[in-house]
């Protein structure tokens, strides 16, 4: 099967990055480590990682299926937490959080956007881009879901449901649900791997534009082809970092 290149035009008036001015660091890890099982059942999933993310950057963590990546992104997302090391997101140790104040970090500082889509098929684009605003007291949350849909294009599409919508569309509703509370990360798993070429052109786009306008993006991909989009490339294999290109 032919591999089609990913090429995504470049989006006028982007910052050069001799230009860029320091910037606060979003995310730390340090010697972070993650083993499953005991004894001969042992895998040791991460070894030593350290991997460190810039407000502002646009990072693709690259490798092949059982290099680490997917355990990497765990650990970022608060999902799961390091047998060793150190973890750091926005200056706190969450590391060494309780579930309470990871679920706060998970639900207002993070957002996910999934390779499966995880709408729910009852509910209009709006209401599944809201439903995060639904653990908080938020004001107007029809508003800020709109304003999200808006933000990928999907203005005249708030009302359809998942089964009336491509799977580009889809995965641009799962991006808007991840906006709509304004969180310090976008953490995108496999955000191409259900669609077409076009429609993985489109969703990159928009992540890219994202990144553009100031938002920190942190992409999981085992695609050259994606991993080309970002400016700066960590490659994984075997648990650890084995490479990073700019």
């Amino acid at each position: 099967m032919a591999v089609v290149a990913l090429v995504v035009p470049a989006a006028a008036g982007a910052p050069s990055a001799a230009a860029e001015p320091m910037r606060a660091e979003v995310l730390r890890l340090e010697s972070v480590s993650k083993v499953y099982g005991t004894g001969a059942a042992t895998v040791r999933a991460l070894d030593a990682v350290g991997f460190t993310v810039d407000q502002g950057e646009f990072v693709a963590v690259m490798g092949p299926s059982g290099s680490g990546k997917s355990t990497l992104m765990n650990i970022i997302g608060c999902l799961d937490a390091p047998t060793d090391g150190r973890y750091w997101f926005g200056g706190e140790d969450v590391s060494r959080m309780g579930e309470r104040q990871l679920a706060h970090v998970r639900n207002r500082r993070i957002g996910f956007v999934f390779q499966q889509f995880h709408l729910l098929p009852a509910m209009p684009a709006w209401r599944n881009v809201e439903l995060p605003l639904l653990y908080r007291t938020a004001r107007d949350r029809k508003g800020a879901a709109l304003r999200a849909l808006a933000q990928v294009g999907l203005a005249d599409r708030v009302d359809h449901r998942p089964s009336e919508l491509s799977g580009g569309q889809q995965q641009r509703v799962a991006i808007a649900r991840a906006l709509v509370t304004d969180p310090d990360l976008i953490l995108a798993d496999e955000p191409t791997g259900n669609l077409d070429s076009a429609s993985s052109r489109e969703v990159l786009g928009i992540l890219r534009q994202l990144n553009v306008g100031g938002r920190t993006v942190v992409l999981i991909t085992h695609d050259p082809n994606v991993a080309a989009v970002p400016r700066r490339v960590v490659t994984m294999a075997d648990g650890r970092l084995r490479a990073e290109a700019a």
